[in-house]
């Protein structure tokens, strides 16, 4: 086997590497693509997502409250491994100033 033969199939494989890694990441484009659209998300990500995280806080080892945003109104959630409870809700102006979320 000749020194030709062997660079040939290092260039092959490299090949082979690039255009499965450009699929992979068109993939990846094609499925966030997706999503945002599913999600209501405008092109260019200026649109307002439906659902923002804040804050959580774990209360042991699979249980957390989450302080969520979603379209205008702040709301706490209790979350367990079974089942996620609605705890309080707050209009966005509603909000005491120390539990507002920084940007």
């Amino acid at each position: 086997m000749g020194i030709g033969a062997v660079v040939s199939s290092i260039l092959a494989i490299v090949i082979a590497l690039a255009v499965v890694l450009g699929m992979a990441w068109g993939v990846i484009w094609l499925l966030k693509k997706l999503q945002d659209r599913q999600l209501g998300v405008t092109n260019g990500g200026e649109g307002e997502p439906p659902i923002r995280f804040l804050r959580s806080m774990p209360l042991g080892q699979r249980e957390r409250v989450v302080l969520i945003e979603a379209r205008g109104e702040t709301m706490l959630v209790g979350v367990t491994t079974g089942s996620i409870t609605l705890l309080a809700r707050w209009p966005e102006t509603g909000l005491p100033p120390r539990v507002r979320a920084e940007p």
